[in-house]
């Protein structure tokens, strides 16, 4: 994909704004998750920065991908959980708290995983070719688009709390709208190609999604977590943040056929988040 003003401009501003309207929800308390519940923390976080890596490259050689698709399913696979994740477990009557708290951390480890994480792809799955992502310039550029505007929205919501809880939903929904409209352009570029990509990698990525939900959900069983908890370490571990996968393949590696996984997922994520959502809410009914 060339360089348009689409993917090195519009797309990082984009999800810059995204995670600003996540920090106008996060405050400094709600770190302290991390001591209130250390067995739900420590369970989320392997589950999203350990476990969805490993599988993803196991589901690369199970579909037997190749090349882009291979490295797309490898950036999504390193992505963290997004303000997506957020939204769906709080419509799911999860712990929203726990949720928030994940995504914030794990977005900061990631920004030192995801170079090292798509580098390796890279190079293991033949595409040499490709652009590699310099390391050092990467945690930069995605602490420019993630950590920088949390900080500068959990900023916002200490000194204008009224301010930021007015402008919550709006942001939400402006958020959900470039979401969107990114996937939109994603999947436009490579319109011609979509019906074959789909067909390489929409069972990889529809497969992925759907066994992290499942294996998250049955981990958090296993440990004893309550019901809340299920449902968030279900939803954080099979939601990823796909704008910032999109980035790192449209803007970062300038690689259009690797954007189409995460396109994809994108898609199926949507689907599958409403069947979660109604199913944990008749749950909840019952």
């Amino acid at each position: 994909m060339e360089q348009s003003v689409l993917t090195a401009v519009f797309l990082p501003l984009a999800l810059a704004f995204i995670m600003l309207g996540m920090g106008l929800t996060l405050s400094l308390k709600d770190f302290k998750n991390v001591i209130i519940y250390p067995k739900a923390m420590i369970l989320g976080l392997i589950n999203q920065l350990l476990l969805l890596p490993l599988f993803g490259f196991f589901l690369v050689y199970v579909f037997n991908l190749e090349g882009a698709m291979a490295v797309g399913i490898m950036i999504l696979a390193a992505c963290p959980g997004g303000p997506t994740s957020n939204l769906i477990t709080h419509l799911s009557k999860g712990d929203t708290a726990l949720s928030i708290s994940l995504t914030a951390i794990s977005s900061f480890v990631t920004i030192l995983s995801i170079p090292l994480i798509v580098n390796l792809a890279i190079v293991h799955f033949g595409e040499e070719g490709s652009v590699t992502l310099p390391v050092g310039e990467t945690i930069l550029q995605i602490m420019g688009v993630t950590l920088i505007p949390v900080s500068i929205g959990m900023f916002l919501k200490s000194r204008l709390p009224i301010l930021s809880r007015k402008a919550d939903r709006p942001v939400r929904i402006a958020s959900a709208v470039f979401f969107s409209l990114i996937v939109f352009a994603a999947i436009f570029k490579e319109r011609e190609n979509l019906v074959s990509f789909f067909q390489l990698a929409g069972p990889a990525t529809l497969t992925l999604n759907l066994t992290t939900l499942l294996l998250g959900y049955l981990f958090a069983k296993v440990f004893l977590l309550n019901k809340r908890q299920q449902i968030c370490i279900a939803v954080e571990s099979g939601i990823q943040n796909g704008t910032l996968g999109i980035m790192v393949a449209a803007t970062l590696l300038n690689n259009s056929a690797m954007t189409i996984p995460v396109a994809i997922y994108s898609l199926i994520m949507f689907i599958t988040a409403a069947f979660v959502i109604f199913i944990a809410n008749k749950a909840h009914k019952g």
